[in-house]
C-alpha cells in the first residue's frame, strides 16, 4: 500500500495554509547563488526542510529527489532544499551525493520560521537553538500559492510523492 504523505495536525504545524501566498524568501546556495521566490514564478517549487546534511534520513531524502530530478524538470517542478548548516556543510552533501538541486542557506533560520520548519513552543524553540529544522515540505504553484503541505514526508520516494501531487498534464 502507497504510504500518503501526512498532513495530520497541519493547522497546528504550519504557519500557512494551502491556498495562501507562499512565504517570500531571499537566500543564496551552496554555490553563492541568490534565490528568491520570485525566481519561481511560472514553475511549481517544493521547497523541503530537513534536519541535517549527512544523515541517514536527510540523505535517502536528497537522493529521492535527486533520482525524480528529470521527471520533475518535465512537469516544470524546481526543488530547493533548506536546513541549518552552512554552504560546506551543503556543498560537502551535495558533492558527495551528486545533488543536482540547490540546497539554500538559512543562517538566520528566516525561511524555516516562515515555512514553520521549526514548530512552537518547547520544541520549536530547542529546534532553533539546535539548528534542527522539522522534515517538512512546501508544494508551491507556479502562481506563488502553496497548495500542498507535507509533514513527515516518506524520505525513500519523497521525489515521488511530490509528483504524485502535481496536476497531470
Amino acid at each position: 500500500m502507497q504510504r500518503l504523505p501526512s498532513v495530520i495536525a497541519l493547522h497546528r504545524a504550519f504557519a500557512m495554509k494551502p491556498g495562501q501566498p507562499a512565504p517570500d524568501f531571499d537566500a543564496i546556495d551552496q554555490h553563492g547563488t541568490r534565490h528568491r521566490l520570485a525566481d519561481y514564478r511560472g514553475r511549481w517549487l517544493a521547497i523541503y526542510f530537513y534536519p541535517r546534511d549527512g544523515t541517514p534520513g536527510c540523505t535517502k531524502q536528497a537522493c529521492s529527489l535527486r533520482d525524480q530530478r528529470a521527471v520533475m524538470d518535465e512537469h516544470a517542478l524546481a526543488v530547493l532544499g533548506v536546513s541549518a548548516q552552512n554552504g560546506a556543510a551543503h556543498r560537502a552533501f551535495a558533492d558527495r551525493h551528486r545533488l543536482n538541486f540547490p540546497l539554500l542557506i538559512d543562517p538566520a533560520m528566516d525561511i524555516a520560521r516562515a515555512y514553520g520548519a521549526l514548530g512552537n513552543g518547547l520544541a520549536g524553540r530547542l529546534r532553533a537553538a539546535l539548528g534542527l529544522y522539522r522534515r517538512i515540505t512546501c508544494l508551491i504553484d507556479p502562481s506563488g500559492r502553496v497548495v500542498q503541505l507535507i509533514d513527515h514526508p516518506d524520505v525513500r520516494r519523497h521525489g515521488e510523492e511530490l509528483l504524485a501531487l502535481l496536476p497531470h498534464r
